[in-house]
Protein backbone atom coordinates (compact mmCIF):
# COMPACT_ATOMS: atom_id res chain seq x y z
CA UNK A 1 0.00 0.00 0.00
CA UNK A 2 1.08 3.48 -0.57
CA UNK A 3 3.08 5.45 2.28
CA UNK A 4 0.82 8.30 2.08
CA UNK A 5 -2.24 5.95 2.26
CA UNK A 6 -0.85 4.64 5.28
CA UNK A 7 0.10 7.77 6.61
CA UNK A 8 -3.58 8.63 6.27
CA UNK A 9 -4.84 5.90 7.80
CA UNK A 10 -2.59 6.18 10.89
CA UNK A 11 -3.64 9.52 11.23
CA UNK A 12 -7.22 9.04 11.43
CA UNK A 13 -6.67 6.07 13.82
CA UNK A 14 -4.89 8.38 16.10
CA UNK A 15 -7.71 10.38 16.27
CA UNK A 16 -10.26 7.84 16.50
CA UNK A 17 -8.28 6.75 19.60
CA UNK A 18 -8.13 10.44 20.95
CA UNK A 19 -12.08 10.15 20.44
CA UNK A 20 -12.12 6.88 22.63
CA UNK A 21 -10.06 7.91 25.13
CA UNK A 22 -11.61 11.33 25.56
CA UNK A 23 -14.93 9.29 26.27
CA UNK A 24 -14.14 7.48 29.18
CA UNK A 25 -12.33 10.09 30.63
CA UNK A 26 -15.81 12.02 30.15
CA UNK A 27 -18.00 9.06 31.46
CA UNK A 28 -15.50 8.13 34.58
CA UNK A 29 -16.52 11.91 35.52
CA UNK A 30 -20.25 11.31 35.59
CA UNK A 31 -21.27 8.88 39.13
CA UNK A 32 -23.10 5.82 38.44
CA UNK A 33 -24.35 5.42 42.21
CA UNK A 34 -21.36 4.50 43.56
CA UNK A 35 -17.92 6.16 45.12
CA UNK A 36 -14.81 6.45 42.74
CA UNK A 37 -12.20 8.91 43.10
CA UNK A 38 -12.95 9.92 39.38
CA UNK A 39 -15.98 12.04 40.58
CA UNK A 40 -12.96 14.48 42.18
CA UNK A 41 -11.15 14.77 39.30
CA UNK A 42 -12.71 18.21 38.56
CA UNK A 43 -11.97 19.59 41.99
CA UNK A 44 -9.49 22.49 41.87
CA UNK A 45 -8.12 23.49 45.04
CA UNK A 46 -6.26 26.76 45.79
CA UNK A 47 -2.88 25.66 47.01
CA UNK A 48 -0.78 28.77 48.14
CA UNK A 49 -2.50 31.02 45.76
CA UNK A 50 -2.31 29.02 42.31
CA UNK A 51 -5.18 26.71 41.76
CA UNK A 52 -4.40 22.91 41.93
CA UNK A 53 -5.81 19.22 41.40
CA UNK A 54 -7.41 18.00 44.39
CA UNK A 55 -5.71 14.68 43.35
CA UNK A 56 -2.02 16.87 43.71
CA UNK A 57 -2.64 17.92 47.12
CA UNK A 58 -4.47 15.10 49.04
CA UNK A 59 -4.72 11.29 48.53
CA UNK A 60 -8.63 10.42 47.57
CA UNK A 61 -9.51 6.60 48.23
CA UNK A 62 -13.04 4.51 48.12
CA UNK A 63 -12.98 3.38 51.56
CA UNK A 64 -16.39 1.07 50.57
CA UNK A 65 -18.69 1.66 47.11
CA UNK A 66 -20.75 5.08 49.47
CA UNK A 67 -17.69 6.92 50.59
CA UNK A 68 -14.89 8.63 49.38
CA UNK A 69 -12.53 9.82 51.97
CA UNK A 70 -10.01 13.04 51.18
CA UNK A 71 -6.44 12.49 52.74
CA UNK A 72 -4.43 16.17 52.28
CA UNK A 73 -1.26 16.01 52.56
CA UNK A 74 -0.68 18.66 54.59
CA UNK A 75 -3.67 19.43 57.45
CA UNK A 76 -4.07 22.84 56.74
CA UNK A 77 -5.37 22.55 53.45
CA UNK A 78 -8.54 20.69 55.31
CA UNK A 79 -10.81 23.58 55.24
CA UNK A 80 -9.67 24.73 51.31
CA UNK A 81 -10.40 21.23 49.93
CA UNK A 82 -13.53 21.31 51.92
CA UNK A 83 -14.40 24.54 50.22
CA UNK A 84 -13.47 23.58 47.46
CA UNK A 85 -15.77 20.33 47.23
CA UNK A 86 -18.42 22.21 47.82
CA UNK A 87 -17.88 25.37 45.09
CA UNK A 88 -17.19 22.65 42.42
CA UNK A 89 -21.03 21.91 42.14
CA UNK A 90 -21.12 18.21 42.42
CA UNK A 91 -23.72 17.80 44.90
CA UNK A 92 -21.43 16.49 47.21
CA UNK A 93 -21.78 17.39 51.05
CA UNK A 94 -17.99 16.84 52.56
CA UNK A 95 -17.33 16.70 56.57
CA UNK A 96 -13.89 17.63 57.84
CA UNK A 97 -13.08 15.30 60.79
CA UNK A 98 -10.51 17.09 61.73
CA UNK A 99 -8.16 14.39 60.05
CA UNK A 100 -9.22 13.93 56.62
CA UNK A 101 -12.91 14.88 54.71
CA UNK A 102 -15.20 12.22 54.23
CA UNK A 103 -18.05 12.29 51.46
CA UNK A 104 -21.29 10.26 51.87
CA UNK A 105 -22.15 9.55 48.20
CA UNK A 106 -26.02 9.27 48.20
CA UNK A 107 -27.89 6.87 46.62
CA UNK A 108 -28.70 8.09 42.79
CA UNK A 109 -33.06 8.73 42.26
CA UNK A 110 -34.44 7.30 39.28
CA UNK A 111 -34.59 10.91 37.96
CA UNK A 112 -31.38 11.68 38.34
CA UNK A 113 -30.00 8.23 36.82
CA UNK A 114 -31.93 8.99 34.16
CA UNK A 115 -30.38 12.83 33.64
CA UNK A 116 -26.72 10.60 34.05
CA UNK A 117 -27.51 8.02 31.22
CA UNK A 118 -28.92 11.41 28.99
CA UNK A 119 -25.48 12.86 29.85
CA UNK A 120 -23.84 9.32 28.91
CA UNK A 121 -25.39 9.45 25.74
CA UNK A 122 -24.48 13.00 24.73
CA UNK A 123 -21.04 12.09 25.87
CA UNK A 124 -21.10 8.89 23.38
CA UNK A 125 -22.26 10.87 20.34
CA UNK A 126 -19.72 13.48 20.61
CA UNK A 127 -17.09 11.17 20.45
CA UNK A 128 -18.88 9.41 17.44
CA UNK A 129 -18.68 12.81 16.58
CA UNK A 130 -15.20 12.93 16.41
CA UNK A 131 -14.58 9.70 14.92
CA UNK A 132 -16.90 10.86 12.13
CA UNK A 133 -14.59 14.02 11.44
CA UNK A 134 -11.53 11.87 11.67
CA UNK A 135 -13.19 9.65 8.66
CA UNK A 136 -13.97 13.18 6.72
CA UNK A 137 -10.20 14.38 7.02
CA UNK A 138 -9.12 11.08 5.92
CA UNK A 139 -11.15 10.79 2.71
CA UNK A 140 -10.74 14.09 2.01
CA UNK A 141 -6.19 13.55 2.26
CA UNK A 142 -7.12 10.58 0.28
CA UNK A 143 -8.76 12.59 -2.47
CA UNK A 144 -5.71 15.07 -2.52
CA UNK A 145 -3.09 11.97 -3.09
CA UNK A 146 -2.30 10.80 -6.60
CA UNK A 147 -3.07 7.11 -6.96
CA UNK A 148 -5.78 5.12 -9.23
CA UNK A 149 -9.33 5.57 -8.65
CA UNK A 150 -9.25 2.08 -7.52
CA UNK A 151 -6.86 2.37 -4.77
CA UNK A 152 -8.78 5.18 -3.45
CA UNK A 153 -11.79 3.44 -2.73
CA UNK A 154 -9.89 0.50 -1.49
CA UNK A 155 -8.48 3.40 1.16
CA UNK A 156 -11.73 4.92 1.54
CA UNK A 157 -12.98 1.13 2.23
CA UNK A 158 -10.38 0.76 4.96
CA UNK A 159 -11.03 4.07 6.68
CA UNK A 160 -15.10 3.11 7.18
CA UNK A 161 -13.92 -0.30 8.73
CA UNK A 162 -11.83 1.69 10.94
CA UNK A 163 -15.08 4.44 11.64
CA UNK A 164 -17.79 1.52 12.02
CA UNK A 165 -14.70 -0.29 14.70
CA UNK A 166 -14.64 2.76 16.65
CA UNK A 167 -18.29 3.13 16.45
CA UNK A 168 -18.91 0.40 17.24
CA UNK A 169 -16.12 0.27 20.45
CA UNK A 170 -17.97 4.20 21.40
CA UNK A 171 -21.67 2.02 21.57
CA UNK A 172 -20.20 -0.54 23.89
CA UNK A 173 -18.59 1.60 26.48
CA UNK A 174 -21.85 3.83 26.49
CA UNK A 175 -24.27 0.53 26.98
CA UNK A 176 -21.97 -0.88 29.47
CA UNK A 177 -22.12 2.96 31.64
CA UNK A 178 -25.53 3.09 31.44
CA UNK A 179 -25.88 -0.34 32.79
CA UNK A 180 -23.62 1.07 35.15
CA UNK A 181 -25.80 4.27 35.91
CA UNK A 182 -29.36 2.10 35.78
CA UNK A 183 -28.07 -0.90 38.18
CA UNK A 184 -29.68 0.21 41.39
Amino acid sequence: MNEEIEFILDSAKEQMDAAITHLHKELGTIRAGKASPAMLSTVMVDYYGSQTKLSQVANVNTPDPRTLSVQPWEKQMLPVIEKAIMNANLGLNPMNNGDIIIINIPPLTEERRLQLAKQSKSEAEDAKIGIRNARKDANNEIKKVDISDDEKKVAEGEVQELTDSYVKQSDEILATKEKEIMTV
